[in-house]
């Protein structure tokens, strides 16, 4: 009999010792605490909870998770006169850029200015301040103050928030 097995029969733990990887953590199977880092999204303040969220981890799938089917941005260039805008698509290739060509990310959702919400409670409207810091590099930040209005749609009152359409209203 090898030296190994005589070992394992005299020490029966032994074989539940060596098999333990002390690196891999145990599976959590407790039922959930609440303390996720992303929002109710049937909660509007889970909605900014979770672009927040995007932000800070500069997560596309995140934030692609908040965007209507039928969604809009929209912001006014104040060089032109013109209102510019764009959909779902391209916000989403935007948001990948932004997220992939900075370091970091920090979005401050400040006071909401004004909330409007349709009779249904399948529409509401959030105007909001925020404070954006882009971090490029060390040397190359940029911090935007401003506001949007965001419109939240959902198609009855039990479901999710999305978001259909956001206006930046700031003045750059």
């Amino acid at each position: 009999m090898s030296e190994s097995l005589r070992a394992i029969r005299l020490f029966p733990g032994l074989l539940l010792i060596i098999a333990c990887n002390p690196f891999a953590p145990a599976f959590d199977d407790s039922p959930a605490t609440g303390d996720s880092i992303l929002g109710d999204t049937k909660t509007i303040d889970g909605i900014f909870q979770n672009i927040k969220a995007s932000y800070t981890f500069r997560d596309t799938t995140i934030y692609g998770q908040l965007i209507y089917s039928d969604y809009s941005f929209v912001y006014r260039d104040y060089d032109r006169g013109v209102d510019v805008s764009w959909g779902r698509d391209e916000e989403m290739r935007i948001t990948h850029q932004l997220f992939r060509n900075v370091q970091r990310l920090d979005l401050v959702w400040n006071n909401i200015i004004s909330i409007s919400t349709d009779s249904t409670d399948t529409r509401t409207m959030v105007s909001r301040n925020f404070n954006l810091t882009v971090t490029f590099n060390p040397t190359d930040i940029i911090r935007v103050d401003g506001y949007a209005t965001l419109t939240l749609t959902r198609l009855a009152a039990e479901n999710a928030w999305m978001i259909s359409r956001w206006r930046d209203e700031s003045n750059f």
